[in-house]
Formats: structure tokens, sequence, C-alpha cells
């Protein structure tokens, strides 16, 4: 049922008007059905055949082409399987050449797009057997499906930001279908995108993470749809976008994928042409904290390397000792870079650079201390400087630019360049090229909040006593002209060295007791009701230690670890924390799984750059930090993430024990506009939550006030029958629930609970009644649904629709009910939804009753028959359910057999168990028509002869035969 009008005539006929336009060739959907040999294949083979035979013709012949279909053909269903694929695509497989007695590598796509065809279908209908799904479009390269899109309703709500939630939860739920149904087509498509006109987004394949799908955008912004279509793809862009842009990479023993997103694409391409300028040779690039400025850094690694014009050069990536560590530098071939060498000491960098290497070099700053002057002059050598804010500072920056004089220096930031820094250090070295601001390309955190990279973070200070003097704080630390634009946390933690009382403040034991105690509380009533994970970050190694035996008193030991790094004359109380590099690695990934312990991490230093885990929502921040170490540190907090369900984390939360964000001006020596959207005050929520619930009782509560419970039922149904007034509803909830997700159980709501559990359940029977298939429990934060189960037979309104349970008695008890009108046909509705979704794999005659409840539905909320009538249909679906089991019982067939005759019975066909019968034999004939194109092709050929001989015209026996495959199959549309 399409909820905001014709998705087909609206949405999908344009985007493939747009792509012709552009060049794409369109292909009918029965021509592209002969071309893939039946729905059970996937790649155009003739077109393939000759293109392959084309981009390959110095070596491949006909039994060549062949091998490799049944090889991509029989890839893994797996994201390893799709990984096999994107290989193919990157002409990185090899085909063994007889002839030749060797292998040799094959294109399968070119990169340069005039190659290449081009072509697009629609409505693509494939079938492994035991599900069949269909593709609203789908894109092909030289005959190799590579995109899929899903088209959504045209959305009335314009520019809502709850229609690019609901478009992204609904693509996510259809696409993580087809992984689980059909992953042998997942395992060639590399991308999708989704859109309803107003969103175009786009993600890739096997990462069903919300934080996957981006906004399409370029740097001068289109302005419809129309140029979103033709700029995303335009044939030059996606072939770019397939062949440079996505990245398969293992860390922690997972493969895992991702596309660029826009900003990324933007960076690399901009970091190319610097690259190639011959007057330019500095470049700096701010890409806030989370938004994946690491990727960005391999692919431009690559994109240089693999670049004739460069003429064979050296890249040297300079990467933090914390990133260096992780197995994504040390596994760089698996991004498709080879010839990587890991500089492992000062001498081993020296031979290196003397040696002339080529290819890539990965390293930390620190091996370039005491390098020689000019040790290599070439002018094809350029650097990728990670926080190049703070690596080239000093000595260490004087060594590596003297030893490498005619070096291009690309520098990359996660944090602005502060204001200590302008006009000198990192913006002279890496911004004098690109005045007045410094920046080669710049993506502030409003953009990476504004597009789901990054969640927004708020804070909130501890109690008075629990913190350090404030006098104390600003002598030691925040006062001092060696902290000010602090940015490494070395650096940071040689400055806390010398504040003797401010850390032996930090670690009395006293104090230390009373605070994980705090923590302890705060943890089990606001962060692990959740199902979030927390931080808690301390002055020192010896203070991680002392919590973790605090915390220990109170929670399971298991609950928590500790991580730092080891040194050798430790004494026993730090000892007994070394972690092996076996050992670390198991708690990171257990950390990141939101099912396994442990849920506390107790760090100083470690992991607080370049560790990622979504599911870390809370920071109990014990120690001072400022400027880019603390905006590093709280960025940990600040990564999206969803649960399956649809539940979402709202921010990042720090609980601040030093009281650094009291002093935030001093703190964050940046501008005002850089970081105007990194933090704010939990107070903030508390007014923003005052003032939506002001509006809640201005224009929602008072619609059932002094209502029964019916009656109210029956207001809100018909209040929000119109779609505009609905969506404006959900996205008000939602942002109300956000904020009462943080701050509960905070006293400060105790006044407002029952106009909020009101709001719940009236968001709860609107979901229920036009949505249908959606399931709210999980929908709502776990903080909400517990507080609705909690008072389920309270309220001013019922906390949920009745369901009831389709059988013979059901309409008795419905005309008995005193539910209004209203009620009772959306609590009829919702039962017959349930029913079907649970029963329609082993009766599959349901889905056609299904679809007719979908049509009432639709129907009635946009007013085209009224309550009395709606209601009448309704039953009279009932009474069909009840009748289709009553007569499947007498007439003892089989399920599909049942459904063959319920179907021409609906149609009116004459002796429909006759026909149902004489079609019997077809299928027991042909019994593996789900899997096998001959034996369908066969099943239908036979079925449609026993239609027509009853006397249907041929037209009206194909459009019945169709309605029975498809309702058979289960199609899903």
């Amino acid at each position: 049922m399409s909820r905001f009008g014709n998705e087909k005539s609206a949405v999908q006929d344009p985007l493939i008007q747009y792509a012709c336009e552009i060049g794409w060739e369109y292909i009918k959907p029965e021509d592209a059905l002969r071309l893939r040999g039946g729905k059970t294949g996937l790649i155009l083979k003739p077109v393939f055949t000759e293109q392959i035979a084309k981009l390959n013709s110095d070596f491949i012949d006909t039994n060549m082409i062949e091998d490799i279909i049944k090889r991509i053909e029989r890839l893994p269903a797996t994201i390893e399987g799709n990984l096999q694929a994107w290989e193919y695509l990157k002409g990185l497989k090899t085909v063994y050449v007889p002839t030749e007695k060797r292998e040799r590598n094959v294109t399968l796509i070119n990169s340069d797009s005039k190659k290449n065809i081009f072509q697009v279908t629609d409505e693509f209908e494939y079938t492994n057997g035991k599900y069949t799904n269909r593709y609203d479009v789908v894109f092909f390269i030289n005959g190799i499906p590579i995109l899929f899109v899903e088209t959504k309703a045209v959305a009335k709500f314009i520019g809502s930001q709850i229609n690019r939630e609901t478009i992204i939860a609904e693509a996510l739920e259809q696409v993580r279908r087809y992984h689980n149904e059909t992953p042998e087509a997942m395992s060639l498509f590399q991308l999708y995108t989704t859109t309803n006109i107003i969103h175009f987004l786009y993600a890739a394949t096997w990462n069903l993470s919300i934080k996957s799908i981006f906004n399409w955008k370029t740097e001068t912004l289109a302005k419809n749809y129309e140029e979103l279509v033709k700029t995303f793809f335009a044939k030059e862009r996606i072939t770019k976008i397939l062949l440079d842009f996505i990245l398969f990479t293992r860390q922690d023993d997972e493969l895992n994928k991702v596309v660029l997103r826009p900003h990324q694409i933007r960076a690399v391409q901009k970091l190319i042409e610097r690259a190639a300028d011959r007057k330019k040779n500095r470049g700096l690039i701010w890409h806030t904290q989370g938004s994946g400025k690491t990727y960005t850094m391999i692919v431009t690694a690559q994109k240089i390397i693999e670049n004739p014009i460069f003429e064979n050069p050296t890249v040297i990536m300079l990467v933090d000792r914390n990133e260096l560590e992780t197995q994504l530098f040390n596994n760089l071939s698996a991004v498709g870079i080879q010839n990587v060498e890991i500089a492992k000491t000062k001498k081993h960098l020296r031979e290196l650079l003397e040696g002339d290497r080529r290819g890539l070099i990965v390293s930390t700053i620190q091996k370039f201390e005491g390098m020689p002057k000019d040790i290599n002059t070439r002018k094809n050598i350029f650097v990728l400087i990670d926080e190049a804010h703070r690596t080239t500072e000093g000595d260490l920056g004087i060594y590596l630019m003297s030893a490498l004089p005619n070096a291009t220096y690309l520098g990359f930031t996660g944090t602005p360049i502060d204001k200590t820094q302008h006009g000198k250090g990192t913006f002279v070295v890496f911004g004098k090229d690109d005045p007045p601001k410094g920046y080669l390309d710049k993506y502030g955190i409003a953009e990476s909040i504004e597009d789901g990279t990054t969640v927004k973070l708020h804070y909130t200070l501890a109690p008075s006593e629990l913190k350090p003097e404030t006098e104390i704080l600003e002598k030691e630390f925040l006062n001092l002209k060696e902290a000010e634009g602090v940015s490494d946390i070395e650096t940071l933690n040689k400055v806390l060295d010398k504040a003797v009382t401010l850390k032996n403040m930090l670690k009395n034991k006293k104090r230390i007791k009373k605070v994980t105690k705090f923590i302890v509380e705060h943890f089990k009533n606001n962060v692990e009701p959740m199902g979030y994970k927390a931080f808690i970050v301390a002055v020192d190694r010896e203070a991680c230690a002392l919590y973790k035996e605090e915390l220990d008193k109170y929670l399971p030991p298991e609950y928590s670890e500790v991580v730092f790094s080891p040194a050798h004359n430790d004494p026993e109380q730090l000892k007994k924390y070394h972690l092996s590099e076996e050992k670390e690695k198991i708690i990171r990934k257990a950390f990141r799984d939101p099912e396994k312990l442990p849920k506390i991490l107790i760090v100083t230093e470690k992991l607080l750059t370049g560790f990622d885990a979504p599911i870390l929502y809370c920071m109990y921040l014990d120690k001072p930090m400022r400027d880019h170490v603390l905006l590093q540190a709280i960025a940990r907090v600040n990564r999206p993430y969803e649960e399956e369900g649809g539940r979402k984390k709202p921010a990042g939360f720090v609980l601040d024990f030093i009281g650094i964000f009291d002093k935030l001006e001093k703190a964050l020596a940046f501008d005002s506009g850089d970081i105007s959207e990194v933090v704010k005050d939990i107070s903030v929520l508390k007014e923003r939550f005052q003032s939506l619930m002001k509006k809640a009782r201005a224009d929602y509560l008072k619609i059932i006030q002094n209502k029964t419970k019916d009656a109210a039922v029956e207001a809100v149904i018909e209040q929000f029958r119109d779609e505009i007034k609905r969506q404006e509803y959900y996205s008000f909830f939602k942002e109300i629930e956000n904020i009462y997700e943080i701050l509960s159980p905070d006293p400060f709501l105790r006044d407002y609970l029952e106009d909020y559990d009101t709001l719940a359940r009236i968001y709860r029977i609107l979901k229920e009644a036009y949505e249908p298939g959606v399931s709210i429990d999980k929908e709502f934060t776990r903080k909400t649904a517990k507080l609705v189960q909690e008072h389920v037979y309270a309220g001013k309104i019922k906390s949920n629709l009745e369901i009831y349970e389709i059988n013979e008695n059901i309409i008795k008890k419905i005309e008995e009910s005193t539910a209004s009108d209203t009620e009772k046909i959306f609590n009829l509705l919702r039962s017959i939804g349930l029913t079907i979704d649970k029963d329609k794999e082993t009766n599959p005659y349901l889905i056609s009753i299904g679809k007719k409840a979908e049509i009432i539905s639709s129907l009635y909320q946009q007013r085209q028959i009224d309550t009395k009538e709606a209601l009448e249909k309704t039953k009279e679906l009932v009474d069909k359910i009840n009748e289709a089991k009553n007569e499947k019982k007498k007439m003892q067939m089989t399920s599909e057999i049942f459904s063959v005759y319920w179907i021409l019975k609906d149609e009116r066909a004459k002796n429909p168990d006759k026909m149902a019968k004489e079609m019997e034999s077809a299928f027991e004939k042909y019994p593996y028509w789900k899997t096998s194109e001959e034996h369908e092709r066969r099943l239908k050929q036979e079925s449609l002869k026993v239609l027509v001989k009853t006397g249907l015209s041929s037209k009206k026996a194909v459009e019945i035969m169709n309605k029975i495959m498809n309702v058979l199959k289960g199609v899903s549309e």
C-alpha cells in the first residue's frame, strides 16, 4: 500500500527517464529477464559476453568468458562473496590463458566510462527457489548488476527530518530482508540507493547500519530530484564510486564494507588535484572526528600510487602509535594497496628512504627523529599526515621536512585549527596555499550532525563535592601557557605530571570511592537501561587500577575491564591489568557488541583516539583535558548507533567530574562557529523538554481531554487520519522521546510523567492503526517502553489497540464491544494483518486477503469510504478468512492447490474447485517450479491451457495466472 501516492509514476519512472537522458539504456523487464536467462539469473549474459570479449580482446575466448560467468554465479552468498565480486569488477581477478600458459587479469569494467555499456531496468524479480524479491530499479554495467534502487512514495510533508528517518528505516528494513532472503543477489550488488524525490540516499550493500546510509550531495548542491539523480548516476561518477570509493577492511578479524561519503569523495578528488599541482605542495583537510578521515587518507594514498601521472611515487602515511597498532594499517593490502611497508624502527625508515622505496610507507612521526637532511629529494613523494595539528609540531616536524625537502605535505585533522595556531604552526605549514581559512577542504561538526555522520553531544557536571577545587584546576592546568592548544595525549600527560596537587586530589582514595559509587548509580539508572556502554577516563594508569578495584565492589567484575599501555617496571598493582595483544583485541571486539561484556572500559590514554564503538554512549570524564585532546576524547561517544528494531542512540553524553565543561571557553580554544554544535549542557535539554510539553498540552493532549479511554482512541485516530498531521506528530514525539531517554530518571521529569506516558500511548495507537506492520515495542526507546509497560492499565488512553483471534466468534465479539466503530475498524485490520503475517507461508491464499485489507485501510484513511462502509468491508474480510479456513478443512487440498482454488473463486471463475484439481497435476508434474525456470515455464503453460479451456480470454487467463504465481511465491514488492 502506498502511503504517499503513486510511487512508480512519481518517483521510479522519472528516475529511469533522468538516467536515460544522461546515457543509460533502458531495458524492459521482460527483455532483461530473457537476457539473464530467467528469474534465477542475475547477469545479462549476452551483454556481458560481448563486452568482456571487447575489453580483453588480446587474450580471452568464449570458453574463458563462460568460466568467469560460472565463477561469479557461484560466489558465496556472503560479504566474502561480495568482496570477491568487487575484486572481479576492479580487475584484480585472473583467468588462465591456455595459449600463454599463464594467468591474466581480466577486465570486467573499464575505468574509462566511455568503454562500458550502461543499462537500467525496473521490476527486477529474482528468486533463489525459497524466496522471491522484486527490486524497483536495477542498474547494470557491462551486463553486471551493480546497484539497485528502493523507491519510496512521494512525501507530502516536504523537507521534514522525520521523512528522512522514515525513508532510512523503511529502506533498511527492505535491504535487511534482501540480505536474509536472497543473499545470492546481494553477492553481486555493490551499492543501493533509496529515494522519495525529496531525499536521495545511497549506501554499500552488506553494511546494514544506520550510519552507512548517506545523503547524496555535491559541492554545488543539487536543486531538485532531477539533479540529484543525474549527478549521482553520471556514468563517469558511478564508475569512480564503484571502482575507487568502495573499501573492504578487516578489523578484529571481521570483514567490513564501506562506501565513501560525499565529503570524503570530494576531499580525495581535491587532494589528487593538489598532489598534481606543480606550484602548490601543501594542503589541510579538516574533517570532524567520526567522519571517516582515516578512509579518506587510505583512498588518497591508493589513488596517488595507482595514478601514472605521479610516475611510480612514494606515499608516506604518518599515523599515531595507537592507530598503527590497529589491524587496519597492518593489513592495507586488504583494501587493495600492494607494496606496503610498515616502518618498524627509525633505522628501518631511514633504510626505506635512502633505498628510494616506492609504494606506501606507514610510519609514525617519532621515527623521523634524527633523520638526516635531504635523505630523499625526489618531488614525487607525498606525505599524508594524520592529526596534522600536532604531528608536525616542534623538532619532529623540522626533521621530517628537512629530510624530504621537495615532498608534498597533505595534512588531516579531526579538530579545527585552534586560535593559538592562526598565522603560525599548522596554519602556515599546511594552510599557506589556501588562504584565508587555511583549509583545502572542510567538513565541520554542524554539517556532520546534520548528515547523521555523528550525533550531538550533551554534558552535565558532577556534584561540586566530587570535583577538584576550581582554584587548583585553574592554577595547575587551565591557566598554564604550556597547556594551551595541547594537541596530543603524551603532551597532556607531561603537563599533568607537573600538576602534583591536582593529580593527588583526583587520586585521593576517599574521593575515588565516592566518584565510583556515583558512577555505578548513574550507570545502572541512566545508561544500562538504554542498552549502551560507557568509558571511565581516569587521570593516569594508577587511577585506572584504583577505579577498577572500587568498581568491582558494586558491579560484577566482568562488567568492566582496564585497558592501558603496559610498562616494564610497573608495580604489581598495574601488572595485574596488563593485557596481551590478543586479549585486548577480544575485549575491544566484545565491547562493540551490545550483547557481550564488558559494559565499561576504564582508560586513560589508549582507546581515546582511533577506537570506534558506536555502542559507547557515556563518558565519565575524570581526567583534565582541553583543546584537541578533549575534542578527540569526547568524540568517542558521538558515533551513531541503531538497533535492528529501529532504536537509535539519541546523542553522546559526558559526565564531567573535573569541571572542564564549566570552563568551556578556556578548555576549547577554537572559533565559536566551529564548536557551537559540539557540546550542550543538559540544562538546555530540560528547557527544550519543558517547551515541548507546553506544546503537547496545547496541541495534542487536549484532543482526549475529558474523554473515556475508548472515546479517546477514536478521537486520536480521527484527528490524525491526515498523513501530514501524523508525520508532524511522529516527528514531535521522537524529539521529546529522545530527550526523555537522556534525562530519565531525573527527578525533573516527575511532573511530566503522566502526560509523557499519554503522548507515548497516542504514538503507539497511531502506529498500530496506520502502520500495522511496525513493531512498536522495538521502536520505542527502552525507557519509554518500560514506562508504558509499567502503566499498561493506567493512563487517559488505552496503551494499545486490541488484537482479536480471527475465528467464528470474532464478529459477535466485535459487535458486543464498547469500542467506537473507528476503533473497531483498526482493531480488525490489525488483527487481520497479524494473522496473515503469521500464517501466510503455510497458507499463501491469505496474501490475497491481505491485499484487500490494505486497500480498505488506504480508502478509509483517504476518506474515500466512510466509517460504516469500512467496518462492513472489514467484517467481510474476517468472514472470508473464516470461510477459507472451513473450506480448506472440507476440501482436503494442499495449501498450494487450495490457494489456487481460492484465487480462482475470488476471480469468479467457473467451477474453481474443478479447475484447481486439473491444475494440481501440473504442480505434481513440475514440483521444482520455484527453482527451475524450465519447470516454471511448463507449469504456467499447462495451467494456462486449463484456464483458457473454461472460457477465459487469454488476457484474463494470463492475469489470473500471474496473480496465482505471485501469491504462491510470496513475492515482496
